[in-house]
C-alpha cells in the first residue's frame, strides 16, 4: 500500500485504488488486506485517545491553581526537572515571571480568598520571593 505522510501533520494519504502504479487490477485479497490495515491503525488511535481521556485529573481549585504555578517557579529555579527533558535547567527570568503572576492573583483577589487560600498564597509568594533572591545572589 503506498502511503505518504505530508511534512509531518497528523493525517495520512492511503492509495486505494484497485490497481496498480504500473495499471493492472491488484487481486481482490491484497486490496482488502491495505483496507484492513488501515483501519486497525484508526482503531489503535481512537483507542489511545480514548485511554488519555479516561485518566482522572485532579479536581482544579484555586489552591491546586497556585501550587502549579509555585511548581512551575521551582522548575524555573531548576529544583525539579522538566518533565519532557527531564533534566533540571535554571531560567531566572521565568521564575521572576511566575512571581510576579502569583503576585498579581494576590493582588486582585485580596478579600475574596477563604482564610487558607490567602494563607496559602501569602507564603508561597512570600517563600518564593526569597528563594529568588538567593539565587540571585548565586549569579
Amino acid at each position: 500500500m503506498v502511503e505518504e505522510k505530508i511534512q509531518g501533520k497528523d493525517f495520512v494519504i492511503r492509495d486505494k485504488r484497485s490497481f496498480t502504479a504500473e495499471g493492472e487490477m491488484k487481486p481482490e485479497s491484497e486490496v482488502a488486506r491495505e483496507e484492513k490495515e488501515g483501519g486497525k491503525k484508526a482503531e489503535e488511535k481512537k483507542n489511545n485517545a480514548q485511554m488519555r481521556q479516561e485518566i482522572p485529573l485532579p479536581e482544579i481549585s484555586f489552591s491546586s491553581f497556585i501550587l502549579s504555578l509555585s511548581s512551575s517557579a521551582l522548575l524555573h529555579f531548576g529544583e525539579i526537572p522538566d518533565p519532557i527533558t527531564n533534566r533540571k535547567e535554571r531560567n531566572m527570568l521565568m521564575a521572576k515571571q511566575t512571581i510576579d503572576i502569583l503576585g498579581i492573583l494576590q493582588e486582585k483577589t485580596r478579600g475574596n480568598l477563604s482564610k487558607d487560600e490567602q494563607q496559602l498564597t501569602d507564603n508561597l509568594l512570600h517563600d518564593l520571593r526569597l528563594r529568588y533572591i538567593e539565587e540571585s545572589k548565586k549569579g
